[in-house]
């Protein structure tokens, strides 16, 4: 039968996609159309920090799929946040022409800084929206997929996979590092100048961003949620909660976790795509480790296995992430950080949003959900 914890998830998730949708009409409307001197008026900084908010909340989201479903704790989820970002700073690299302090028509500045005599050839379509918008999904789709079909395969769970999910972030890191990747070496790409012909930092175009990003963070929440909420969903919890039974029934377990690991990682690259021409930069410390470990908090803070939970995670955290690292308390963030997540893990274990499922339960003990009783899915073939 479906739970009284669904049926408040869905109804949450309703208020959820509503403040969201809200947000993406009512702050590019309080920016454009209010005047400076106006209190409701929206600055361009303001709205560009929400901006980031909302990547990092879809982010969130990706990382809640396959961690608070399917039990893959995944410390590497911002190597796909990072490849998804440098796959849109390659587009909008190419799009500078010769506008770039050299002024080349081809190559960008660092590479003619570096004397680099040609364009190398994985940058070959980037001048195309079409092309770095299928990439910004491809490549860290493909990534996932690849690690995901070997590392399922062979049964790494728990604490093995994640140490390996670090390792590959980690790796990427340093490779990214090195200039002769021709990706910017250390600073990375910046100094954008268009989108789809508009400029960047023209307040329509920030406005748009914004805006996209509300809605990128609706449609990956209903993705999510319509992958949960399914027969696939079920199989995932089964698989998070008892994998060898799953398996002795006769599913393909590994298939199911590339699947969703899959969708995950595609789900954070179009979060880091929306998060480059926002920031104005890409660079490779996109992949610290110690980034995919902040997730993961947000995550836990929100609530794990909740989704809604997750995005409010993301946004909590990085508020009080600006709001504390802008004063005297900045050299103690970190401190603040590892402190928060000690804290919600002894008293807040299902984090902010799950604890308030389960107050609204208690205090609803009697109540029938209004619901058909859910089909238990069948083993497999």
């Amino acid at each position: 039968m479906i739970t009284r914890a669904l049926l408040t998830d869905d109804r949450t998730g309703k208020w959820f996609l509503a403040i969201v949708l809200g947000l993406a009409v009512v702050v590019p409307l309080l920016h454009l159309a209010m005047p400076p001197s106006s209190p409701f008026h929206i600055s361009t900084a303001t709205m560009a920090l929400l901006g980031k908010y909302l990547c990092f909340a879809l982010l969130a989201l990706s990382l809640d799929l396959v961690w608070g479903y399917c039990g893959i704790l995944s410390l590497g989820h911002g190597a796909f946040f990072a490849l998804g970002g440098y796959a849109m700073g390659m587009y909008l690299m190419r799009q500078i022409g010769t506008r770039g302090v050299y002024a080349h028509p081809v190559l960008p500045d660092f590479m003619v800084f570096l004397n680099w005599k040609e364009l190398p050839w994985y940058w070959y379509g980037f001048e195309n929206a079409w092309f770095a918008f299928l990439m910004v999904m491809a490549v860290p789709g493909l990534l996932a997929f690849v690690f995901g079909w070997f590392a399922f395969r062979s049964r790494v769970t728990g604490v093995y996979l994640s140490i390996i999910t670090q390792a590959l972030t980690y790796a990427l890191m340093l490779a990214f590092f090195r200039n002769d990747m021709g990706f910017g070496g250390n600073n990375g790409l910046t100094d954008f100048k268009d989108i789809l012909g508009f400029p960047v930092q023209a307040n329509t175009t920030r406005a748009a961003l914004f805006a996209v990003s509300a809605l990128a963070l609706v449609l990956g929440y209903l993705v999510a949620r319509a992958i949960v909420a399914s027969r696939l969903g079920k199989v995932l919890v089964s698989i998070r909660d008892a994998e060898s039974r799953t398996r002795f029934l006769g599913y393909r377990v590994e298939h199911y976790k590339t699947f969703v690991f899959t969708v995950s990682a595609i789900m954070a690259g179009i979060a880091g795509a929306l998060y480059v021409p926002q920031v104005g930069i890409i660079n490779p410390s996109e992949f610290t480790p110690a980034n995919s470990i902040e997730v993961v908090i947000w995550v836990a803070v929100g609530g794990r296995g909740t989704l809604a939970g997750a995005a409010l995670g993301a946004v909590l955290v990085n508020f009080a992430k600006t709001t504390f690292t802008t004063g005297f308390l900045a050299p103690y963030w970190l401190f603040m950080l590892g402190a928060l997540f000690v804290l919600v893990t002894i008293w807040l274990p299902k984090g902010i949003l799950g604890t308030l499922y389960d107050f609204w339960a208690r205090r609803r003990p009697n109540e029938e959900p209004d619901a058909k009783p859910a089909s238990v899915p069948q083993p497999a073939e």
